[in-house]
Parts: C-alpha cells; structure tokens; sequence
C-alpha cells in the first residue's frame, strides 16, 4: 500500500507514470542493500546505511551501464546536505551494494 501510494505521488510530481517493467541484469526487488558514500566527496548521503530495492518503480537507467533504484530505508536519513529525514530514495547504482 506504501509503495503504491509512493508511486502515485511521485508520478504526479514528474508528469509521467514510473516503469514497472523490471530490466534484465538488475538487482530484483527485495534485495538487502547497502547504501555507500562515494569516496571523492562528502555524499551523496550523510553515512552509509542499509535498505530494500522496492517496487516504488522499476530500475531505469542512468548510463548504458548504470540503473537509478528505488530504495527503502532500514530508518530515516539524510543527505550531505542534511536535508531530511528520508525513508526512501531513487539511488545511483553506484552508491547500492547488494549484501
């Protein structure tokens, strides 16, 4: 029910409905996840944490080799720029590892 009422208020904001058709070679819903900083800057997030892939939208691509996630937070966070706190965010794979 979250995640689908998520989904609807993020479409309403961007204009456009989210995929829902999950790309081959990503990580699937419900993978535990850890969120990373990225070691050339202070971010994209205040500390490194853990959540779920969820199913707010399907991955969509950033590069030809990089897919934005919807990720569920084990507890709030915040940015480097501390704003927040977030439950969830649309991630850079970059920054997701699978554990």
């Amino acid at each position: 029910m979250t995640e689908e009422r998520d989904r609807e208020a993020v479409e309403h904001i961007r204009g456009s409905e989210l995929p829902t058709e999950w790309p081959a070679g990503t990580l699937p819903a419900g993978t535990r996840v850890r969120i990373v900083r990225d070691p050339s800057w202070d971010g994209p997030w205040a500390r490194e944490f853990y959540g779920v892939i969820d199913t707010t939208g399907a991955p969509e691509p950033v590069s030809e080799s990089e897919w934005k996630y919807w990720v569920t937070f084990d507890e709030p966070e915040y940015d480097a720029d501390g704003d927040g706190p977030f439950r969830k965010a649309q991630i850079w794979g970059r920054y997701v590892q699978a554990v």
